[in-house]
């Protein structure tokens, strides 16, 4: 018995530095900014006395204050049409996975190309990105000047018809090869075998891909698939870098209006309201995809 509590005082040491993290960073901000919510809290703003005001108790003031807020549509509007990206990259990282999955000359280079943008900096990319689509940029040159494909230039990231999906295009450049590894790792679990024997029974590669490495890897697709999501939900640094939210808000998305309304316009209440709001909306995305993926029959969990 006391042997069992010192292997248990143990264990619990050794958790502890990463609870206390866990407590400080996530699970202390998480309740404060649930219960400032219910508040209305300017950071800035000061008493008669020169002292920070404190928060002042509203109920849900804040929350009727989003249902009336046509910004706050708008983001959401935006957010939920960047999911758009998803199947995209991840179709797009499939292919590329498999056709990677190979013992071939320049294999590992092809790896590490496609892996490299993922680990640049996003303000790197959000500019590099920006120079290729100004008017005068790159971009349209090749398209108006060389290839002679458009009369004149394009606005991709100051008409509001196309900037969002301009942004999308380079979430979709950088999260390639992240989403690529996610699958090379679970093409390469598949055991040899299975394919072996498909080979032996006359299948073809496009039956192999779809009735054997498909199936065998669903529960890293179903990973990359709430991941995706999340990732594309939340997105923020290619806004924040690029467009700033314009043109006429037209990129606005729900991670950079909670920004904005927390740090520019510095209503800490109304900003966590909202904060609540999109965590309440993540959580259903994330409940549709897991029901979603158990109904097609992956009871792994």
């Amino acid at each position: 018995m006391k042997k069992i509590f010192k292997n248990t005082l143990a264990a619990y040491l050794f958790l502890l530095p990463a609870l206390v993290l866990l407590v400080v960073f996530t699970l202390y901000p998480m309740i404060r900014g649930i219960t400032l919510s219910f508040y209305h809290f300017n950071m800035i703003q000061t008493t008669d006395a020169g002292l920070p005001a404190p928060p002042v108790f509203i109920g849900l003031d804040n929350y009727k204050g989003i249902f009336g807020d046509p910004l706050f549509f708008m983001a959401l509007r935006n957010s939920l049409l960047y999911l758009l990206i998803v199947p995209v990259i991840q179709i797009g990282a499939l292919v590329i996975a498999v056709l990677l999955n190979r013992k071939a000359p320049g294999v590992y280079f092809m790896r590490t190309a496609m892996y490299l943008p993922v680990i640049t900096s996003i303000v790197i990319v959000g500019i590099a990105w920006k120079w290729l689509f100004v008017s005068d940029g790159l971009l349209n040159f090749f398209l108006v000047d060389k290839l002679h494909l458009l009369s004149e230039p394009v606005g991709w990231l100051t008409d509001r018809r196309i900037a969002l999906f301009s942004v999308m295009l380079v979430t979709l450049w950088q999260g390639l090869g992240y989403y690529m590894v996610l699958y090379l790792s679970g093409l390469q679990a598949i055991s040899p075998e299975h394919l072996d024997a498909a080979k032996i029974d006359g299948a073809n590669h496009f039956d192999i891909f779809t009735k054997i490495m498909i199936p065998l890897i669903r529960p890293t697709i179903m990973l990359c698939v709430i991941i995706s999501c999340l990732g594309a939900l939340k997105v923020f640094g290619e806004i924040y870098v690029m467009t700033g939210g314009g043109p006429e808000n037209s990129t606005l998305t729900m991670v950079y209006y909670i920004f904005v309304k927390g740090f520019n316009d510095f209503q800490m209440g109304y900003a966590s309201a909202l904060g609540v709001v999109f965590a309440f909306i993540l959580g259903i995305v994330s409940y549709i995809n897991f029901k979603f993926f158990r109904e097609g029959g992956l009871q792994y969990y």
